[in-house]
């Protein structure tokens, strides 16, 4: 497996805004440890953390008349910063403004983690659902999601 700088894996850390964008934020011990970088959605309020480069993905909703544009131009940008930065895994909580780059990730033979919403509690997303197949692992944060995701590793919340 190709590594980042100092031999180190290169981990891009992405997820959509929100919620979703508030819990990978609780890797950031990881994302200092690697080699890493953040891939968002650009929205108003958006702050980069700081030491970490950022990336900006459209923001989607799939409820929009442009949401298939959106993805397309999502997945135009994901290529664009897959061949970039390299990285070795994606770690995503998700949702949907993420989904083409994690699935160019895979087609370019990259590792995918992906970590089922803490919010979930009693059915998956629809991301997770779509996900799962792709996944070389993939967490839950609560043991009732097991019986949605059978092969999940529940390590409980990152909170």
């Amino acid at each position: 497996m190709k590594k980042g700088k100092g031999g180190q894996l290169k981990i891009c850390f992405a997820a959509s805004s929100g919620g979703h964008y508030e819990q990978l934020m609780m890797l950031e011990p990881l994302m200092r440890k690697y080699d890493s970088f953040v891939v968002t959605e650009k929205t108003r309020y958006s702050k980069p953390l700081a030491g970490t480069d950022t990336w900006y993905l459209l923001q989607v909703n799939r409820r929009e008349a442009s949401f298939p544009l959106k993805l397309i131009a999502n997945a135009a940008k994901a290529i664009s910063i897959l061949h970039r930065e390299k990285p070795d895994v994606v770690v995503t909580t998700g949702v949907l403004a993420v989904v083409p780059l994690c699935l160019l990730q895979k087609l370019r033979g990259g590792k995918l983690i992906y970590i089922e919403s803490f919010a979930k509690v009693s059915g998956p997303t629809e991301t997770g659902r779509f996900l799962y197949r792709f996944a070389d692992r993939f967490y839950v944060q609560w043991p009732s999601m097991l019986k949605f995701y059978p092969k999940a590793k529940y390590v409980g919340g990152i909170y």
